[in-house]
């Protein structure tokens, strides 16, 4: 009798035992699939050869999760122990254990908390902006704007010590070569020499991602390939009868359409104008030549071009002589190379800016006069008004 007593007592702890791990199992499951304890997003960073226990401890320190061992036996029962990829990544309020654990082992939702974008300028100086993402609503807030040259506040530097800040080099459409290079040189992030400057036209105008320390003159390698391999591209697809021969002039006419007008919508037919005049053996007659010329390749006077500058004979004044200039006056972006090498078909001759930003156009000096007195008329009256 003691003996079956026995064997009863045991049987039964052996099915409580059962029962209590059955509860168990099922609280867990419930645990690592209900809403989690995040009552705002937040952005969570994995390190690069993080442990899947650095991260466990380091979500429930963060309060993402109810349970750190919990979040850690799910990735290993799962088999995605081995599958975290570092980067920052973006929480959502109340994700569950199961949902952060499929965020941490995708490297396609990594998000970029911090920007650090450093903008080439006219003038050489160079201008960074940080800005943030704010999680949850994909609004930005921008940190800090400046030029090095002035000092760096220390909400910049701070964040950058932290780590974790995506650093972009923004080169825009139209600058010339010395421009972009003085302003890589003043960018502290950046190391090393440019050496002499870089041919004009032979940067391709994008935003480059850099890390801190990179090279500037890789970087300027890094543009010049992209800028030979656009121009190769696009010359292959020319429209016929072009009024010039070669791809580096093609890419000489694709710079004064990008001084020219930054109106999408006009660099074609501004294109068909200028190639109209070189048909017609017509100077070109474009003021940013002049500049170029005037500031000795920098393209910027801080003034307006003067009337002696018009009448000096110099090998980029197109007021003076014949076809293009001997090079490029700043570095074309893509869509002005396209436009350069397929014209919009039209009559037109002239064009002056009518005020809106844009240009009105002419086949006729008559014509082109009635326009220019409109656009003076349109000067003094906006210069009354100011």
């Amino acid at each position: 009798m003691a003996g079956r007593d026995i064997a009863a007592n045991g049987f039964s702890l052996l099915i409580i035992a059962a029962i209590a791990v059955a509860g168990l199992a099922g609280w867990a499951r419930n645990e690592i699939v209900r809403e989690g304890p995040l009552e705002q997003p937040i952005y969570f960073d994995v390190a690069r050869g993080a442990s899947l226990r650095a991260v466990s401890e380091n979500l429930d320190e963060a309060g993402a999760v109810s349970s750190g061992l919990l979040f850690r036996l799910n990735a290993q029962y799962s088999d995605r122990a081995a599958d975290l990829r570092f980067g920052t990544y973006e929480l959502p309020a109340g994700a569950s254990m199961t949902d952060i654990l499929d965020i941490v082992t995708d490297a396609s939702q990594t998000v970029e908390r911090y920007t650090a974008t450093y903008f080439a300028t006219v003038d050489g100086r160079g201008e960074m902006r940080l800005i943030e993402r704010v999680p949850g609503s994909g609004q930005i807030e921008e940190i800090a704007e400046f030029s090095f040259q002035d000092g760096t506040p220390d909400a910049y530097s701070d964040i950058v010590a932290q780590g974790g800040v995506a650093f972009r080099v923004a080169i825009p459409p139209g600058l010339t070569s010395w421009q972009i290079a003085e302003s890589l040189s003043v960018a502290e992030f950046l190391s090393g020499e440019i050496g002499d400057r870089p041919d004009e036209g032979s940067l391709a105008p994008d935003t480059y991602g850099v890390s801190p320390g990179d090279d500037r003159a890789a970087l300027i390698a890094e543009m010049q390939a992209s800028q030979a391999e656009t121009l190769a591209e696009l010359w292959e697809n020319r429209a016929e009868n072009l009024p010039f021969d070669t791809p580096e002039e093609a890419l000489i006419m694709a710079s004064i359409i990008e001084k020219e007008t930054g109106v999408a919508d006009e660099r074609r037919l501004i294109a068909g104008v200028f190639e109209n005049r070189l048909r017609q053996g017509m100077r070109l007659q474009t003021d940013p030549t002049v500049i170029y010329g005037a500031s000795d390749g920098r393209g910027y006077l801080g003034r307006d071009i003067r009337r002696s500058e018009l009448d000096t004979d110099h090998p980029w004044n197109t007021y003076q002589i014949d076809g293009l200039p001997p090079t490029p006056i700043a570095n074309p972006g893509r869509a002005s190379i396209e436009a350069a090498l397929n014209p919009e078909p039209t009559d037109y001759l002239f064009f002056v800016a009518d005020g809106t930003g844009g240009h009105a156009f002419a086949e006729t000096n008559a014509e082109h006069e009635e326009n220019v007195a409109r656009w003076r008329a349109l000067q003094a009256e906006q210069g009354d008004d100011g």
